[in-house]
């Protein structure tokens, strides 16, 4: 049951409402003491949204607009004497073109503040027979007091007809630049819960003030034969930094996009789809960024404007995160080339690529023996151990050739700082890549052969219970086999199982290696979508003007005096942190596929190659 309805009870305290406050009203009827039976109208609840910038406007119009659904108004503005009626409905016709929403004259204002006013009470009475609208408000002010009365006229019934009116002020500046953010659908009737078509309805509000922006366009210092009270009455609201900043935007974005769109289709000329380029483009995760970079760059400088307000702060998310990202790269860039910090990284990365190389092969010596007291097989741990320490020698001297060219290498990775600091940490992650290459190599001869024993082994276990696989239908059938396939059979499934352990220890030792290099670029890849998915601008936005972000509205009570209507004050509830983050989060890329635990310990456990990028075709759990 919402706020205003029968029955409801109203506390002095500010309070989050339910949409349902500006549901369906019910009918009801009113007695007052002393008033003859039957000469009254039945009443209903009636709901007046008032700006507050307009209480102590002078007396005149008021202008909004009417929602039958609701049995609600929406007051926008208050129109001063003098004016000509004419004029008043040609203005009003004219905004109806351009905003869309059906603005009409509501009623009448009086404010009594000042003597002269209180003869203008009988003569705006008398405007509801040129402006007609039914119901004709009524609303006036007390002179020397804070009460207020509002009344109806009902020229269906041929008598006045007093409504229980509720009188609702709000801010109309607030309500106009905030963007309410429909709430979850709830199938269930609970108190508390806002559902689907109360969130509708409270939307009907705010998108009447949202529209009407056209209205609030001129103040008192016009020529125009309509004068006006509204939140920009005194004055229009203007930067002229801002006015200079659209008018230049429109060459740049022009040159932007022009300059873009040649990058674009150098990016997707015919060169880079012959392989390797298209392999290389495709696994580096520095190309994988620059291309979603160029995205982001073209669809914030597009000539196309924003369709809606959901499209517009993507692209002022977008443009902030790639403001924040190049600012970032340039103190990272400052940094660097501060104090030849570049010459001492050069001079650092041999000896600890040198102390790696060291490391692995005090390991394979470790594996060569009797590792952990486990007795391997001695020939085969003897050609895996010098065969893995022949591609370690390898490795040291391809490192001791690039020596020379490394510190220029590094000098020109910290130039692409300008380009932002995820581009530098997708390059980082690529130069992990490239000096594991070994650990890598380790790792995929590891998990092959210990694939093809499990395999084999469990191909010739079916074997022993008289089964095969049958590959075309997928699945496994009953088959007789000899007495020389079960000999041989048996031969070799010996063979593999007492290999399997050495060949085993190997592989768990690769594997954890490879799951080391690949959580730490794991790590820079979530540095990488933090920066390119949060929302810097629907959180700043958040942070200094919550009411922007708007999740719904509560209500404070003025006042609640019997025989006058009851005065609430409208407020905005802003949007958490949290509903701000998952509303507006960009999507981004990852080259990295998403598997489940479960399947990834699958694929540890038969030996699958858990690859650094997504392949085509995988299915993801």
């Amino acid at each position: 049951m919402g706020l205003l309805s029968e029955g409801a009870v109203v506390t002095g305290e500010a309070r989050a409402i339910p949409a349902g406050l500006l549901g369906a009203p019910r009918s009801r009827r009113l007695k007052p003491e002393g008033s003859a039976p039957g000469s009254r109208v039945p009443s209903m609840v009636l709901k007046v949204f008032f700006p507050s910038c307009c209480s102590s406007a002078d007396s005149g119009l008021l202008i909004g607009r009417w929602i039958p659904e609701q049995n609600s108004a929406v007051i926008l503005a208050v129109v001063h004497f003098p004016f000509i009626p004419f004029q008043v409905k040609q203005y009003l016709s004219e905004v109806q073109k351009v905003s869309q929403v059906e603005i009409a004259v509501l009623g009448t204002w009086c404010n009594n503040k000042k003597e002269k006013e209180e003869s203008l009470a009988k003569f705006l009475e008398d405007l509801g027979t040129i402006f007609s609208h039914e119901p004709w408000l009524q609303l006036s002010k007390e002179k020397g007091s804070k009460f207020w009365s509002c009344h109806t006229l009902s020229r269906q019934a041929g008598t006045p007809k007093e409504d229980q009116i509720i009188l609702i002020y709000y801010d109309q500046r607030k309500t106009m630049l905030s963007q309410l953010h429909p709430p979850e659908m709830s199938l269930d009737n609970q108190p508390g819960v806002i559902t689907a078509p109360d969130a509708s309805k409270l939307a009907a509000v705010f998108d009447t003030v949202a529209k009407s922006e056209v209205l609030f366009l001129t103040d008192r210092y016009d020529d125009g034969p309509i004068k006006l009270s509204h939140w920009q009455s005194e004055g229009v609201e203007a930067s002229i930094i801002v006015e200079l900043a659209k008018q230049a935007s429109v060459p740049v974005c022009m040159l932007l996009t022009f300059l873009l769109s040649l990058v674009s289709g150098l990016c997707r000329s015919r060169i880079f789809k012959f392989w390797p380029l298209s392999f290389i483009w495709s696994k580096l995760s520095t190309c994988e960024q620059v291309g979603y970079r160029l995205e982001h760059l073209r669809f914030v400088f597009s000539n196309q404007k924003a369709e809606n307000q959901t499209q517009l702060m993507r692209k002022a998310n977008i443009f902030v995160s790639l403001l924040l990202d190049v600012a970032l790269g340039i103190v990272l860039l400052s940094w660097l080339y501060k104090k030849n910090r570049i010459g001492q990284l050069a001079d650092a990365l041999i000896p600890v690529a040198d102390h790696v190389a060291r490391e692995l092969q005090d390991l394979l010596q470790w594996l060569m023996g009797v590792p952990a007291g486990l007795k391997m097989n001695r020939a085969l741990d003897q050609v895996l151990g010098r065969f893995f320490l022949y591609h370690i020698h390898l490795w040291i001297s391809y490192i001791h050739l690039l020596s020379p060219f490394i510190e220029m290498i590094l000098w020109y990775v910290g130039l692409s700082a300008c380009l932002g600091l995820t581009v530098v940490l997708s390059i980082l992650s690529d130069i992990i890549a490239l000096l594991t290459f070994h650990i890598y190599c380790f790792y995929v001869y590891g998990a092959r052969l210990y694939c093809l024993k499990i395999y084999g082994l469990s191909s010739l276990w079916r074997l022993f219970r008289g089964k095969k696989w049958n590959v075309l239908r997928q699945r496994v059938d009953s088959c007789s086999y000899d007495l020389d396939q079960l000999f041989i059979g048996t031969l070799l499934f010996t063979i593999l199982l007492f290999l399997l352990p050495t060949t085993a220890l190997y592989y768990l030792v690769f594997t954890l290696l490879r799951l080391l290099v690949v959580i730490v670029q794991g790590v820079i890849h979530l540095l990488v979508d933090l920066i390119d998915s949060l929302p810097l601008y629907s959180i700043g936005l958040r942070l200094c003007r919550s009411y922007r972000l708007a999740a719904g509205v509560k209500f404070r009570v003025l006042e609640q005096e019997t025989g006058r209507p009851l005065r609430l004050l409208m407020q905005i509830n802003p949007l958490s942190y949290g509903s701000v983050v998952q509303t507006y989060r960009l999507p981004t890329y990852s080259c990295y596929p998403k598997d489940s635990w479960g399947s990834l310990c699958k694929k540890l456990f038969f030996g699958e190659l858990i690859y650094p990028w997504k392949q085509k075709g995988d299915k993801q759990d």
